[in-house]
């Protein structure tokens, strides 16, 4: 072997060393040259969204609205069960048909309109009574008045015309279903009025569905004044369509080894396209301060993401804690790059190097 043939060797030994070292870290780094991503969920399916509780009139017994119908292509959607939830072009004309339902042992009489909604300070709004907005006025029923029996029930179907003229945009409304209470003396005037509804989120536009999706900005640990740990995420819908969030948080590798939840996220926080809020968690007073391991699970319809970190709640009441730590998977096309980069020039040496060894 010639002097020029021993010197190279420890130099190929070394970069091959390097290519396997490289091969096992993507092997164990998930995401990276394939594989399941660093991200991806192992936790219980999400449960179905609760439906809208029933009114009570001041008899005993209830009433309450549920939705018959959805989109084919909502099938999946949570939010289009118990929401109108719809994307169409201007000059489309659609239905929808409701149930109208009451336990009341006695016959009640049942007003049904559409009045205005909005999405202010995080959260859906409804207008005072018969109030009207672009969205409701597009929106008729063919039974705007009915009777319901004894423990009745009635279909309902709701026409929606959008004019060709509509301009594009996501509208919101609702239609209720009202019900007076009776009079406890025939010469009073005040009667209790209970009415429940069922929201509309309709965007107008050409082309498909608008893009939904949100993005988890920070998570900070809180503690209450009256001492319970909570959650607090920072959110900003970056999509198209209006947003209604819930999910499940999972705290694990606490002290002790100590795991908890799942969690539910408090419901009621609905951000339009481009606005930032808040959702929470409020969470048992019995957990230790930590430092904990969480896993946030948020979505809205389809669309769903998870968050996952360290966080340490404070241990005084009504104050908050640092920003968590939140967990990042090494950037894909950065690893992967530069684990072929390293792997390439490994190759090239060892080719380069056989080459020089073959010379005369």
């Amino acid at each position: 072997m010639s002097t020029g043939e021993r010197s190279t060797t420890p130099l190929v030994r070394t970069l091959v060393r390097y290519a396997v070292l490289l091969a096992g870290l993507a092997l164990l780094v998930p995401g990276v040259l394939g594989g399941r991503p660093a991200n991806a969920d192992s936790w219980p399916p999400p449960s179905p969204s609760p439906t809208p509780s029933p009114a009570r009139p001041a008899d005993t017994g209830a009433f309450g609205v549920r939705l018959l119908e959805a989109p084919v292509n909502r099938v999946d959607d949570p939010r289009a069960r118990i929401y109108i939830v719809d994307h169409v072009n201007p000059g489309t004309t659609f239905r929808r048909k409701f149930l109208v339902s009451s336990t009341s042992p006695r016959p009640h009489v049942v007003t049904i309109y559409a009045a205005a909604a909005a999405i202010r300070r995080d959260a859906f709004i409804f207008a005072a009574g018969h109030t009207s907005n672009e969205l409701s006025s597009w929106i008729n029923v063919d039974k705007p008045k009915l009777r319901l029996p004894p423990h009745g029930q009635a279909v309902v179907e709701a026409t929606i015309s959008v004019p060709k003229e509509a301009s594009e945009g996501e509208r919101y409304a609702v239609i209720w279903t009202q019900m007076k209470s009776p009079k406890a003396q025939a010469n009073e005037n005040v009667s209790l009025v209970n009415r429940v509804g069922i929201r509309v989120y309709l965007d107008v536009g050409p082309g498909g569905e608008p893009p939904s999706n949100f993005k988890v900005n920070r998570v900070v640990p809180e503690r209450t004044e009256s001492g319970l740990p909570e959650i607090v995420a920072d959110v900003t819908n970056t999509g198209k369509r209006a947003l209604d969030l819930s999910g499940e948080l999972w705290l694990d590798h606490g002290p002790g080894s100590l795991r908890a939840g799942p969690f539910p996220v408090d419901e009621g926080t609905t951000l339009a396209p481009g606005n930032r809020g808040s959702v929470t968690v409020r969470l048992d007073e019995r957990l230790p301060n930590g430092p904990w391991k969480f896993r946030l699970k948020l979505r809205s319809g389809e669309t769903e993401h998870t968050t996952t970190g360290d966080v340490t709640f404070p241990a005084t009441r009504g104050t908050f804690g640092l920003p968590a730590t939140l967990s990042a998977p090494l950037p894909l096309a950065l690893l992967s790059t530069g684990a072929l980069g390293v792997v390439g020039v490994s190759v090239l040496g060892f080719v380069g190097l056989r080459r020089f060894r073959a010379r005369p």
